[in-house]
């Protein structure tokens, strides 16, 4: 477990005990849970912690990171911790028949051995995954639009909550979310790197939504990477806040439309992925049996770090630390749980 540079907040101290904390956490939860469902017509469904190797429908990420996997003394089957539920989404809508502008959301729990730990990541993660039938109209920058700013209200209602039940609370978030796509971004901060650019624009808007993330820059470069199976790169984005208490770019969704068959094609072309077409999930897409579909992960710990201002996302979850970084931290007014 490699750890990145921990920051330290100069004169830092938590507004809440540790039992405060667990308690303003499961308000965050509840509330953001059943209004996240109401915004976007979901139901809460049930998730696999784990699924087959040779299923194609593990989320690759940036297609770097190593899944942890293991077998039964019952089975011969290669089975791997899911690092998202992306595609398995997809593929229950499908089987639960959601209609068009339906869907479902879950708590996703996963294991992330290769992540290099520091105040906002953890080998821990916990998010909501949610995705969303659409039709073929809806596949458009403007539907993309509407759906962040639904998604935005709620982390507006969660600010609302907590001002009215801690009269301390200071409000941050602005009343709109910023649109801007990764190239004007690119343009606007020519000589900064992608991590620069997200912090100048989140410090200067509050919030941001950068569109369109996966597909090489104007310059040939790549705002970041995407697994060319699930997100259409033209068709999705990160939610980015800025955090004043690490004076950081916090990004706490990454969302998109899903790939149809065009897409997919592709995208797995470049990159040089189209061996995964023999999977099951992958020949439903190319055949169009799955339903066109809008989806992302919105994560839970980095929610309650952010709105209970926090300096280490050790504070409201329970995850493994290195010595080092824990140490420093117990110095620093920074309770780990």
């Amino acid at each position: 477990m490699a750890m990145k540079s921990l920051i330290i907040p100069d004169g830092y101290a938590s507004h809440l005990s540790i039992v405060e904390t667990e308690v303003a956490i499961k308000k965050i939860k509840d509330l953001f849970q059943l209004q996240l469902a109401a915004n976007l017509n979901l139901t809460r469904v049930s998730a696999p912690l784990f699924v087959r190797r040779d299923s194609g429908l593990n989320d690759n990420l940036s297609g770097v990171e190593r899944p942890v996997g293991f077998d039964t003394k019952d089975s011969k089957d290669d089975l791997e911790i899911v690092q998202s539920l992306a595609k398995w989404k997809r593929l229950a809508l499908h089987k639960y028949k959601f209609d068009v502008q339906s869907g479902i959301y879950t708590d996703m729990n996963a294991i992330r051995r290769d992540e290099d730990v520091d105040n906002i990541h953890s080998i821990y993660v916990d998010q909501w995954d949610w995705e969303k039938v659409i039709s073929k109209h809806d596949r458009t920058i403007e539907y993309l639009k509407e759906t962040v700013r639904d998604i935005y209200k709620v982390f507006r209602q969660v600010e609302e909550l907590l001002a009215k039940d801690y009269p301390q609370y200071k409000r941050v978030l602005p009343a709109d979310i910023y649109f801007i796509t990764s190239e004007d971004l690119r343009k606007r901060y020519p000589d900064s790197t992608p991590k620069e650019r997200e912090y100048l624009i989140s410090k200067e808007k509050g919030a941001v939504f950068i569109i369109g993330i996966g597909n090489k820059l104007g310059d040939g470069s790549l705002h970041d990477t995407r697994a060319a199976d699930y997100d259409d790169w033209n068709l999705n984005g990160d939610i980015i806040l800025y955090n004043e208490i690490l004076d950081i770019a916090l990004e706490l969704s990454s969302m998109g439309i899903r790939v149809d068959r065009q897409a997919m094609l592709h995208q797995l072309e470049q990159k040089n992925e189209l061996y995964k077409l023999e999977y099951p999930f992958h020949r439903d897409i190319v055949d169009e049996v799955l339903p066109l579909t809008i989806g992302g992960g919105i994560g839970q710990s980095r929610i309650c770090m952010f709105f209970l201002k926090k300096a280490h996302i050790g504070e409201v979850q329970v995850s493994i630390w290195p010595t080092e970084e824990k140490e420093k931290c117990a110095k620093n007014n920074i309770f780990l749980l």
